[in-house]
């Protein structure tokens, strides 16, 4: 009937502004995403030691997430979280933190507020709203004695809990002005050193068995590639 044949037009109608509209946001979050990773990369840019920091850390607290089973907008809050846990050190001098020797008492404090600043950052922009508690406590220690506010175990946001050990492990495989980088077997045994105090004992376990398995699965495809190449090529006919 001509009815149905209106409202079905209604219907198609709806159904395509809907589809122009989750494409202008798709379109309108990848430029969003590209001005993030511009800020963290000029944030970056201040510290060598430090280039490519955050995207290591969303890889590895990523792995941790997946390993979990998180669903995709957990996930999701993983990524931008790790991509922007050190946004508030966009206020700390270039001098501090490149130091290499040991910092003062006034530093490790000027550091202590980059979570803090980090908040303020985030909490300004709407988007971000939900991974402002990740970012802010991604400093806490599983028995209280991290900061900015001592809070333990549970208490402690599950995404912040995955970007302490995310951070951490980064920062120990890395070079630092202070130290050379720590091989993977050394970061580990640190990691577990400190479960139970510094971090969670259960996602500690989770992602040293994720490390594992990475690495397994890229010595694999490794194996895999240089069988394929390995093989002679036939002879010009």
């Amino acid at each position: 009937s001509d009815g149905q044949a209106k409202l079905l037009v209604i219907l198609a109608d709806r159904a395509a502004q809907a589809i122009d509209n989750a494409r202008l946001y798709q379109n309108l979050r990848r430029t969003f995403r590209g001005t993030i990773e511009g800020l963290v990369s000029a944030l970056e840019a201040k510290d060598k030691y430090t280039s490519g920091h955050s995207r290591r850390v969303t890889e590895y607290a990523l792995l941790i997430g997946l390993a979990l089973r998180l669903g995709p907008e957990e996930l999701e809050k993983i990524e931008w979280a790790g991509l922007l846990h050190d946004i508030g050190k966009i206020g700390i001098r270039l001098e501090a933190l490149n130091k290499p020797g040991k910092i003062t008492k006034q530093e490790h404090e000027m550091f202590k507020d980059h979570t803090l600043m980090g908040k303020q950052i985030l909490d300004q922009i709407h988007f971000l709203r939900d991974i402002v508690p990740l970012v802010y406590y991604h400093h806490e220690n599983y028995d209280g004695t991290g900061y900015p506010e001592g809070i333990k175990g549970d208490h402690i946001p599950l995404g912040a809990r995955i970007l302490a050990i995310a951070d951490a492990y980064d920062a120990m495989t890395s070079d630092r002005p202070y130290r050379k980088a720590l091989s993977q077997e050394d970061a580990i045994k640190e990691l577990k050193r400190c479960a139970h105090t510094q971090f969670d004992p259960a996602l500690v376990e989770i992602f040293i068995k994720a490390l594992e398995e990475n690495k397994k699965e890229a010595e694999e495809k490794k194996r895999e590639w240089l069988g394929i190449n390995s093989n002679p090529r036939p002879n010009n006919v």
